[in-house]
């Protein structure tokens, strides 16, 4: 299986089980985990509103994020 598809199904397959049991207990008092199996639900786009201005964050087709406003 090659690194795009291992990616692709990360993406896709919601019901993915974490790598941590407790990814939604902070791993610092100010930082909140979210995996992107979760965070994106088999989507490559969600959206995040932030300040009254709405920001979009995207898989590439190489499996980085990027975040635009």
């Amino acid at each position: 299986m090659s690194r795009r598809q291992i990616i692709d199904l990360q993406v896709r397959l919601p019901n993915v089980t974490p790598m941590r049991s407790d990814l939604s207990k902070p791993v610092k008092q100010d930082i909140r985990v979210f995996g992107s199996d979760i965070l994106f639900d088999g989507s490559n786009e969600v959206g995040i509103e932030h300040a009254g201005s709405l920001y979009r964050l995207k898989i590439t087709r190489q499996g980085k994020l990027i975040l635009n406003k």
